[in-house]
């Protein structure tokens, strides 16, 4: 009996300790601001929304002159909207409208970071561009990069959006977690972010960047992504890491963006 009690006792810290493991390797959120919009030079508004269950978060809209369409940013798991700056710069100068914002318990924004919070992140920014900003649904394309891969996925699945772009995300927590520790079942994993099974149901068009070199996310869970995602879809490879690949292969990744959203006819 005592070595029963022994096995459901180590049992029990092993389910808590990886659940404490599975969190701390999700989320790395920072909270200092490093830099705004205005040190490049860019107007933008500061904005803070309260979420439906309470939270207050922030975020940056950035406007331009000659707006093409709106870029509704989800960015990755780690630091805040201060460390995506060069990217603004880059995507601002397409002509577009930016809205980028920060979870929950990144930058300037309150709580605690959760799957069903990331969620209701995305959820309130989304209704700001509609209620606040007058935007139509079909003008709006939604960007996720790496974990704001999974958040737009299921903005997407959820609300009416003109297109979608998918920088180095992964086909679900699941699959990652695999990577990293094959001998955990995935059953006790309490996040899935299953953006294979979301995506398969969204047929706006979608563009996927993966970097050939991903040290994160490996190349064959972006595919796999892409390979359960609709038509009209395409996939372009870049050269760099997981963080840099923007920058690395800067040419194609403009080009490609500026005619992914000439394409949509917005």
């Amino acid at each position: 009996m005592k070595a029963v009690i022994a096995i459901v006792a180590l049992l029990v810290l092993f389910f808590f300790f990886i659940r404490f493991i599975e969190r701390k390797s999700l989320y790395f959120p920072m909270r200092e601001i490093a830099m705004t919009p205005e040190d490049l030079g860019l107007a933008y508004d500061e904005i803070f929304i309260t979420t439906k269950d309470g939270v207050q978060i922030s975020g940056w809209y950035i406007p331009s002159d000659k707006s093409r369409a709106t870029l509704l940013i989800s960015h990755g798991n780690g630091g805040n909207i201060s460390h995506r700056l060069e990217k603004i710069r880059m995507l601002h100068a397409l002509n577009v409208n930016i809205l980028i914002f920060d979870y929950r318990g990144y930058g300037m924004s309150k709580g605690s970071p959760s799957e069903k919070g990331l969620s209701l992140d995305a959820e309130a920014f989304y209704a700001y561009l509609m209620e606040e900003r007058k935007a139509s649904p079909g003008e709006v394309v939604g960007y996720g990069e790496s974990l704001g891969g999974a958040v737009i996925v299921d903005l997407a699945g959820r609300r009416e959006l003109g297109g979608l772009i998918i920088e180095g995300s992964f086909s679900s927590v699941r699959d990652m977690a695999k990577n990293y520790f094959p001998f955990i079942p995935s059953f006790v994993y309490k996040t899935s972010f299953d953006s294979s099974k979301k995506i398969k149901q969204i047929t706006i068009p979608k563009l996927h960047f993966h970097s050939l070199s991903d040290e994160i996310v490996p190349l064959r869970l972006g595919r796999k992504l892409y390979d359960n995602a609709p038509e009209p879809k395409e996939f372009v490879n870049l050269q760099g890491g997981h963080n840099d690949s923007f920058i690395v292969s800067r040419d194609t990744y403009i080009s490609k963006i500026d005619a992914f959203i000439d394409g949509l006819k917005l």
